[in-house]
């Protein structure tokens, strides 16, 4: 098993209220050069948790932190026009929760990050780092 330091949540970069399937995201990756889907886990609008890439193989999310890494996105991240927003729904925001208190029980040592935490991104477009500093 890889060793978890970080936990690194994304948006998809999609409209609000625009479902995002993980075989849509895996399509886009792919057409980038991946191998697969970047993310570990993607949370649909409906709080749904889909898993993406296996827990085992390093993501393709996070540009020099993807070995040691699980990648977490929510669908959305862009609001009507196009701009970077914090579009969570209120099942998204649970479902997160959720998932980031699961993987903070596999990997207790590892600190929660958001992408722009990170790298000069928007994504995901609210402060990850600040709203989960207590899990």
């Amino acid at each position: 098993m890889r060793k978890i330091s970080l936990i690194i949540v994304h948006c998809t970069a999609t409209p609000a209220g625009r479902d995002v399937s993980v075989n849509e995201i895996d399509i886009w990756h792919r057409k980038r050069g991946f191998n697969g889907i970047g993310y570990h886990y993607v949370i649909g609008l409906n709080g749904n948790i889909e898993l993406g890439r296996e827990i085992e193989l390093p993501g393709a999310h996070t540009l020099h932190f993807n070995r040691y890494s699980v990648g977490v996105a929510y669908v959305g991240g862009l609001d009507a026009k196009g701009r970077p927003a914090d579009t969570r729904t209120p099942e998204q925001r649970k479902a997160l929760l959720r998932l980031l208190r699961h993987l903070r029980t596999l990997y207790p040592q590892a600190r929660i990050l958001g992408h722009n935490d990170l790298s000069q991104k928007a994504c995901p477009c609210f402060n990850a780092t600040e709203e989960y500093k207590d899990i």
